[in-house]
């Protein structure tokens, strides 16, 4: 009964005299660490305070990579048709064009060229904001064109994979992407050149399945899920309990599926080393 007899202290600041904090000055990892946004985006978004690397678009990453944050894009206006005629709540050509008008990418993946510590690469990096980063026949074509240039000009290529799966409003025609990138991945191999994979947190599906794990070198971000199907569907099909982050990057480093785990901070020297080494 103590605690409601208290006496009412005066209020030294008004409710009207505080301030107000603006709206995204602090980020909030899974883990309940807090981080300044600029301190965040300073350190390349990753925090400082637990390693936790927050998603970022390709537009970030090819700041990140490139020197003097400077590169030309290709393969720029290449759109999605509607091959299977899908019939859903909403038309899949009305799901492209708002996904254009929302995100300002014209797919789920981006194509660039530009220079790493000197080394010209062509780089091709996906979008989960553009319909879950899903694998449709515009990604199959991109990657493929982007290959083809990189035989073209005999440079290095690097992926970074970014994915819910294949398109489902594709059907077969999204499913075909995986034959077509690894023959032409196939082709790149064939003439000498370099193919690095880097896997961000997500990537699973048709991605994971195909090109994502066929680099020469496969880097994973700390902390990424990277799996096939999901745990409840696995677990199904095998019967058994599954191990404990058995999707996590971690996990399948330890397993021989990755070869490196590379902080965000750390992937341009890290690439550079590997490329000058492959080259």
């Amino acid at each position: 009964m103590v605690w409601f007899l208290r006496k009412k202290k005066k209020i030294l600041t008004s409710i009207d005299d505080r301030k107000n904090l603006p709206k995204g000055i602090w980020y909030k990892t899974p883990n309940g660490k807090i981080v300044d946004t600029e301190k965040l985006k300073k350190n390349l978004y990753v925090n400082p305070e637990d390693g936790y690397h927050v998603r970022i678009h390709s537009e970030e990453y090819f700041k990140i990579l490139f020197d003097n944050k400077k590169f030309t894009e290709i393969n720029i206006k290449i759109t999605s048709k509607d091959p299977v005629k899908w019939k859903d709540y909403k038309k899949y050509t009305d799901r492209i064009k708002e996904s254009i008008k929302k995100t300002n990418l014209y797919d789920a993946i981006r194509t660039v060229i530009g220079k790493i510590k000197g080394i010209k690469v062509i780089v091709s990096c996906m979008d989960f904001s553009f319909i879950g980063g899903s694998m449709g026949s515009v990604v199959g074509e991109k990657i493929s064109r982007a290959i083809k240039c990189c035989i073209e000009k005999k440079i290095p290529y690097v992926l970074i994979s970014k994915s819910g799966g294949a398109r489902i409003m594709e059907s077969a025609f999204s499913l075909m992407q995986m034959a077509k990138t690894i023959a032409r991945l196939t082709q790149l191999k064939n003439s000498g050149l370099p193919y690095i994979s880097i896997l961000t947190d997500p990537t699973t599906g048709g991605v994971t399945a195909s090109y994502a794990l066929l680099g020469d070198i496969n880097i994973a971000e700390p902390g990424a899920l990277i799996g096939f199907a999901g745990p409840k569907v696995i677990k199904e099909v095998i019967g058994k309990d599954l191990p404990s982050g058995f999707q996590t990057s971690e996990f399948l480093m330890e397993n021989g599926f990755i070869d490196l785990i590379s902080s965000r901070t750390k992937l341009k020297e890290n690439l550079y080393k590997l490329i000058y080494m492959m080259t």
